[in-house]
């Protein structure tokens, strides 16, 4: 008698025998199909460190990276010649799709009248301006990208407080900042050992705890040493976890009580309208840092402080020895940033934009679950604005360590292989989908059906 492949002893509902002959064939069809890429792969290995820019590159499903040539708005195309429908977006980087016209033409405009200078300029203050109308707080500074904020603004709220302690969510990414790579295992902090070079022990400095525990934020806070709390409103990076109903509300009369102060991550969050996702849901963060698309996929990223905190900040730059205070970087706020901010946010970052996006999501989502549904898997799908996920368990994860047991890299790969093959690309490292403007139904259909026919093959007897 075969075995169902809905009893295996695999969560995720697939027997690992079809994953992994779907997985072997899949890579061979995408080497068959692309052999200027393989070329390309293999001359950019004689000098490049594992054949990419960045050695995470590598890390993606595919048997050697493949080949762009070319992307605008919702699609890629690669050097074979394969058109794809680009649900990726560069992980949010080119949310408003791929060379967004207003952008380009803001970026060639200043491109003739001065890239970098170190000084300001009225972009600057515009962009200023319009950040906080959208985010609602008053006071704004720039850095190159997201992580570099982060690392900003956790310098600030030490000095501010003058405590040392940053609180984290288990399996929280707020880019690279060595602070926030700290995990609980088995309940204890431990530093993740994916961390290179690091020989500082984090765990001394940085606190964790798991997503939505507020009796865990409470036994975290007591001691009085937390400088601040950074988070994603919704944690993105480990899979989709959403907060609790009223988790936030809750969590940050905790934070003030304790004389901490709350900054949200709104990099991925930004999907959920022009303010984040904080504007649109009622919490009242003390400071805010947004990247990645702010620019329209230029490198450039700001951070917001209320009114309080920005005073206090200010007071202690001014407090402080003279000298370097290791805040800021010589092309941050460069003119073709500012211009690119200015644009994105002029133009992009407007209700009437993020609706059509909004409702494609819920369409995508929507379908997705019912594709899911009809072939009996024990998954479930969730969306926040124009982020769509999908993770192997049947409900939901609350936390972390909920999201991280429902992955499966093998599973994964093999999935994202596939809809590669098919004509759709997704955001490796799990299953988000992202809705630009220039996505179209007929988009959404593509990947639907890309995905309706990798599962048959993976759930037939």
């Amino acid at each position: 008698m075969s075995a169902n492949p809905h009893q295996d002893n695999s969560s995720t509902g697939i027997s690992p025998a079809k994953v992994r002959a779907l997985l072997a064939r899949e890579r061979e069809r995408y080497a068959l199909a692309r052999p200027l890429s393989r070329a390309g792969a293999s001359r950019a290995s004689e000098h490049m460190m594992f054949g990419v820019p960045l050695h995470w590159m590598s890390d993606w499903s595919t048997p050697f990276a493949l080949q762009v040539a070319r992307a605008r708005g919702a699609e890629l195309l690669d050097v074979d010649g394969h058109t794809l429908v680009d649900f990726c977006l560069g992980d949010t980087g080119a949310m408003f799709g791929h060379s967004p016209t207003a952008v380009a033409q803001a970026l060639q405009a200043q491109a003739v009248n001065g890239l970098t200078t170190m000084l300001a300029g009225e972009d600057a203050a515009e962009v200023a301006r319009m950040l906080a109308e959208r985010f609602g707080l008053p006071q704004w500074q720039f850095a190159m990208t997201a992580t570099d904020a982060n690392r900003f603004v956790l310098r600030w709220l030490r000095a501010i407080t003058d405590r040392r302690v940053l609180l984290v969510f288990n399996g929280c990414y707020h880019g690279t900042v060595d602070d926030v790579f700290v995990d609980l295992v088995d309940g204890r902090p431990v530093q993740r050992p994916s961390l290179l070079g690091q020989v500082h022990d984090l765990t001394t400095t940085t606190r964790v705890i798991e997503f939505n525990d507020l009796a865990a934020l409470e036994a975290a806070l007591s001691p009085g040493d937390v400088a601040c709390v950074l988070a994603e409103p919704v944690m993105t990076n480990t899979g989709m976890v959403l907060p609790d109903p009223g988790f936030w509300e809750k969590a940050t009369a905790l934070i003030r009580h304790h004389g901490s102060w709350l900054v949200m991550d709104e990099t991925h969050t930004l999907s959920s309208g022009p303010g984040g996702y904080a504007q649109a849901h009622g919490i009242a963060a003390d400071a805010v840092v947004v990247g990645k698309a702010l620019g329209g996929g230029m490198p450039c990223a700001a951070y917001g402080f209320s009114a309080d905190l920005a005073a206090r900040a200010e007071a202690a730059k001014r407090a402080a020895a003279p000298g370097h205070s290791g805040i800021g970087t010589t092309l941050t706020a460069n003119l073709l940033a500012m211009a690119a901010m200015r644009a994105t946010l002029s133009t992009y970052l407007r209700p009437e934009v993020f609706a059509p996006m909004h409702a494609r999501a819920e369409r995508l989502a929507r379908d997705l679950r019912a594709l899911i549904q009809r072939h009996r898997l024990p998954w479930c799908v969730t969306q926040v604005g124009a982020r769509t996920e999908f993770q192997f368990c049947a409900q939901p994860p609350r936390n972390g360590t909920e999201a991280v047991s429902a992955m499966n890299a093998e599973l994964e790969h093999a999935l994202h292989l596939y809809l590669l093959n098919e004509g759709v690309l997704i955001t490796p490292f799990h299953n988000m989908m992202l809705i630009c403007p220039d996505t179209t139904d007929a988009h959404v259909e593509c990947l639907l059906s890309a995905m309706d026919r990798a599962l048959l093959e993976l759930v037939s007897d």
